[in-house]
């Protein structure tokens, strides 16, 4: 067994009730395209996000995910690969995110209510919940995530749609009024990390407890 491995650590489905108030499952959607395009996408041994790529942008199912989900706001289209079995840290945004599993994938969810007054959150609050390949998923704005966990040591690969220019540098330091603004790490990307997750300096470091393994 891999060290410091949670192993009373229960695995949920995407399908199972405990994963509404994180998400829903969105089916009827021909995801082929996007799916055969990605299979080009690098797999690195660590995690590389690409929050843009024009060879997904421009694929017929872009057009209908700005349409039917996004309610024709811009978005844009990238990638979360690589290989990787550890919480590390959780962000959120003012606006859900389309995940798309590529292969088999484990998401480690937190709940923004469950964050104290003083932007900390115990780990032992969050679930885990397994995404079959070819399954797109809606995660929240409520719904802290990061980057996916792999289920073998094959790696993993995700689509991940936002609204356009979500984690893009900012563009100014935000000034501190009510404490949050000092999560803020990218445009529209709010950051909570593990002392242990290996994040840049200057980071807020509020999760609280183990460092999750999956």
């Amino acid at each position: 067994m891999e060290e410091g491995m949670e192993m009373d650590m229960k695995q949920y489905q995407v399908t199972d009730p405990e994963f509404v108030k994180y998400g829903r499952v969105i089916n009827g959607y021909d995801l082929s395209g996007l799916l055969a395009e990605m299979e080009k996408t690098p797999l690195p041994e660590d995690v590389a996000y690409v929050g843009s790529v024009p060879e997904l942008e421009t694929l017929p199912e872009a057009e209908e995910l700005a349409e039917g989900i996004y309610g024709q706001m811009p978005i844009q289209i990238g990638y979360c690969n690589g290989h990787n079995r550890k919480l590390n840290a959780l962000e959120y945004h003012r606006d859900s995110e389309i995940d798309v599993a590529v292969t088999d994938m484990v998401l480690l969810l937190g709940w923004l209510p469950d964050v104290e007054p003083d932007h900390t959150l115990d780990t032992a609050t969050i679930k885990a919940f397994y995404v079959p390949a070819g399954t797109m998923v809606e995660l929240y704005g409520t719904t802290l995530h990061y980057a996916p966990c792999q289920t073998d040591e094959r790696g993993f690969r995700c689509v991940i749609v936002l609204p356009r220019g979500t984690n893009e540098e900012l563009k100014r330091k935000p000034e501190v009024h009510c404490g949050e603004e000092k999560l803020l790490t990218a445009v529209n990307k709010w950051l909570i990390g593990h002392a242990e997750g290996g994040l840049p300096e200057g980071s807020f470091l509020g999760l609280k407890g183990e460092n999750l393994t999956v």
